[in-house]
């Protein structure tokens, strides 16, 4: 029989042949640590699409409103996070965090609207 030793503190582990941490508390600390980077950045896109969100939702009250890019930019919106594209059949480009979306119009100015579900 060898001595197996936990992946996170290197105690002895005892119990079924497969088991490589001492506690609960072990092979969640060890876990914690493997995935923080991949958690870290699912936690800021998901941030940043909350606040992309809630600026678009305060924006557009009626569901359907132009504003500026300016007053976009001035809530802090990131143009960057959206969760999907919808091109129209004449080419218009709709881009939306879940059902809240926006479309370019000409001389900085923005469609805002909400997606009927």
């Amino acid at each position: 029989m060898s001595d197996r030793k936990c992946l996170e503190c290197s105690d002895k582990v005892v119990g079924r042949i497969d088991k490589k941490f001492c506690s609960d508390y072990c092979r969640n600390a060890y876990n914690n640590k493997v995935n923080k980077e991949s958690k870290n950045l699912i936690r800021n896109t998901n941030n940043r699409l909350r606040k992309n969100y809630k600026i678009l939702t305060e924006l557009n009250p009626s569901g359907k409103t132009k504003v500026s890019r300016r007053k976009l930019f001035d809530h802090g919106f990131d143009f960057q996070f959206f969760t999907s594209i919808y091109t129209t059949k004449t080419g218009n480009v709709y881009y939306y965090i879940y059902d809240q979306g926006y479309l370019i119009l000409e001389n900085e100015l923005y469609l805002l609207i909400k997606k009927d579900n």
